[in-house]
């Protein structure tokens, strides 16, 4: 699946399913839950704290893809090619740090 079609997909979801996207600020605030739920199990499943038992049940998979999910609608009720996009930032990151992270001491 690359990009384009997941936007394709997303946006007949919403149109068979959805009734109609919910406004950009509604999903933006939708996307900060999200991501929430993700950095709660990173938190306690990698992290330092405990993770409570009802914590210990939750995919963290399935928390990954509803942000993919959000990050989705906001592209296309903005009208962003995340594709294009994607690949443009790709590209800025393969030139530009193409020795960085190679030459970083903090990584060996």
């Amino acid at each position: 699946m690359d990009i384009k079609n997941a936007q394709l997909d997303v946006d007949n979801w919403i149109k068979e399913h959805g009734v109609r996207y919910f406004n950009e600020l509604t999903n933006m605030a939708q996307l900060s839950e999200e991501v929430g739920e993700v950095a709660r199990i990173i938190a306690r499943r990698y992290g330092e704290q405990s993770e409570k038992e009802s914590d210990k049940n939750k995919d963290l998979g399935e928390e990954l893809a509803d942000v993919v999910f959000v990050v989705l609608c906001l592209a296309n009720q903005t009208g962003v090619d995340l594709q294009a996009a994607f690949d443009k930032k790709m590209d800025i990151k393969s030139k530009r740090d193409h020795d960085r992270h190679h030459n970083n001491e903090k990584l060996k």
